[in-house]
Order: C-alpha cells, then sequence, then structure tokens
C-alpha cells in the first residue's frame, strides 16, 4: 500500500469515463449540477453532446437515464450519494431496478468522509437502500485500480449497478496488474488470527491495523470486499472456519450495510464471533474526514483494539 499517492475514488471515476467515451459512443452521462465535485465534468469537456446537466432533479435523472437505456444508451448517472439514494429511490426503485433497465447509478461523496458538510450529506444508508433492491449490483471502491477496474467492468455489464465513491483522498492499495471480478472479494495476507472484513475507504485502515499487528506477533487477514452485492459467501465462510473471529468495517451504518450482509451469510452457514464495526445508529456530525474517522472509531487503532 501506497500511503504517499493517494487518489480520491471520484477522480478515478471520471478520468475512467473518459476513457470509456473514446471507445463506445453508447455511453452518456448525466449529472445533477455537481459535474465539478463528481468529476464527471472531464467526461462533460470532452463530449459535450454526450453530457447532460439535469439540474438539481435528480428524480428526473433518474427517469431520463430509465429512458435513455430503453434505447440502447448506457447511461452513467452521478450525484452525491445522498441525492442520488435519497431523493431518487423511488425512481431507482420503479424505473430502474424493477424493469432491469442498464442504468449506472455512480455516487460520489458518500459516508462520513464527506466531513464538513455534515450529517445532511453524510450517507450512511445508501448500501443498506441499494442491496435490498431487486436486480441491482452493489459495489464500493478502495483505491484508484480498483475503481477504474470497476467502471469498465460495469459500462460491459447488462443491468442496474451502485457504485459508491467517496470525497477523500485514499493510499493507491493495487497496481495496474491486479485481477478482480465482480462478487469475489480480495484476500490480503493470510493470518489466521482473525479476519477483519472491510470495503470503500476502510480498507486502507485495515491493512494499516495488519501491519501494526504484525509487529506484534498477531496476524490477520484483510477481506476487501469491492462487492457488497452479490457478495462472495464462499470467502467469508471460508475466513470463519479458518480464524473463527470476523471483524466487519464500513464508512456506513451497521444496519444493514457490510456488517449485516456478512453476519447473514454467517448465521445460515457457519455461526461465528462477529463484530460490527460502522456508525452504530446516528446521524454523522461535522468535521474533518480523518478527525470524522477518529470520532466514530474507525481507524486502524480502532481495528487493533478489537482484534485484541
Amino acid at each position: 500500500m501506497n500511503i504517499d499517492k493517494k487518489i480520491a475514488t471520484r477522480q478515478s471515476y471520471g478520468e475512467t469515463l473518459v476513457e470509456l467515451g473514446k471507445n463506445n459512443d453508447k455511453i452518456v452521462v448525466l449529472d445533477a449540477d455537481l459535474s465539478e465535485a463528481t468529476k464527471t465534468v472531464l467526461f462533460k469537456k470532452e463530449f459535450p453532446n454526450r453530457f447532460f446537466d439535469m439540474g438539481i432533479a435528480e428524480q428526473d435523472m433518474m427517469c431520463t437515464a430509465a429512458g435513455m437505456a430503453t434505447c440502447g444508451q448506457i447511461p452513467f448517472v452521478s450525484t452525491f450519494a445522498m441525492f442520488a439514494t435519497g431523493r431518487a429511490y423511488d425512481q431507482i426503485r420503479n424505473s430502474i431496478c424493477y424493469p432491469k433497465l442498464n442504468v449506472k447509478i455512480c455516487a460520489t461523496h458518500a459516508g462520513l468522509t464527506v466531513g464538513e458538510d455534515g450529517a445532511t450529506h453524510q450517507m450512511l444508508e445508501d448500501i443498506s437502500m441499494m442491496r435490498t433492491l431487486p436486480n441491482m449490483t452493489v459495489m464500493c471502491t478502495s483505491d484508484d485500480a480498483q475503481t477504474k477496474w470497476a467502471v469498465r467492468e460495469i459500462a460491459k455489464y447488462n443491468g442496474p449497478v451502485y457504485l459508491r465513491l467517496c470525497r477523500l483522498a485514499t493510499p493507491t492499495i493495487y497496481d495496474e496488474n491486479q485481477k478482480f471480478e465482480i462478487g469475489k472479494a480480495i484476500q490480503i495476507g493470510q493470518g489466521t488470527d482473525a479476519t477483519v472484513i472491510a470495503t470503500g475507504v476502510t480498507v486502507a485502515e485495515a491493512i494499516k491495523a495488519k501491519e501494526e499487528l504484525e509487529q506484534q506477533n498477531i496476524n490477520i487477514r484483510v477481506i476487501d470486499m469491492h462487492t457488497i452485492k452479490p457478495i462472495d459467501k464462499e470467502i467469508i465462510i471460508k475466513s470463519a472456519k479458518e480464524t473463527k473471529k470476523i471483524i466487519t468495517i464500513e464508512d456506513h451504518s451497521i444496519i444493514g450495510g457490510l456488517g449485516s450482509a456478512v453476519c447473514e451469510v454467517l448465521s445460515e452457514n457457519y455461526p461465528a464471533k462477529v463484530i460490527r464495526m460502522g456508525v452504530e445508529d446516528t446521524f454523522g456530525k461535522s468535521g474533518t474526514a480523518e478527525k470524522l474517522l477518529e470520532y466514530f472509531k474507525l481507524t486502524a487503532k480502532d481495528i487493533i483494539e478489537n482484534v485484541k
């Protein structure tokens, strides 16, 4: 992991959209008056005729994207996660997921790490909301390389996708040759003392914890669960059998998110001790991303305490 090279996954998203746009003229991009922040502005500059600023009308944007999908286009739809999944839930459910249309909802600024924007903009329920929808694939990427792969991959996949992206610049974890697959998690390390299952921005914290614990002769493995739905049941069950103890960590509510998904798998297949780390049934607060991760106990230090 390269902590000196940090890139926000929203930047990786914007850059990859431009790359895809050059090779596929069916790709169109819609944004709700936030293109500078979501980085879809990069696509707008390159392909102005295939970019549509829908204004602050997220519900209309989702329905427009659905209509475009019925005409053979591949719409990538972006705004902040709060507005994408909260304000437009009805339209996503009934106009995109129910008819199983080929719309890619790539929402940025998810979770606590939105920072100073505060509780009203810190979307902590989006994974929960999106993974309960039939036909929806849900992904949450951890770094630059993984995000670029995910954007390329979902462009080829036929069906609704929710890709969760963050505002915060995160360390580089993978190199360009890393192999990824939708629905298949990445295991980092072979430790048998415990398993930490992380997603998104918390993967880097889990790796930091792993490296620090190694200095104390405690060996854990980290699972990067970049796909929340369909979730990798096999690696969860295998890790529970081999390490007995499971810790999940997410920049999201512990209700309905990654932790809940892991517990659902284990309760039906191999009951094991699980500690869920996340935001515990409360709203966020205003502060820097780093301070908020500390306040809500989502840092490497907190992982280490739970492992011990």
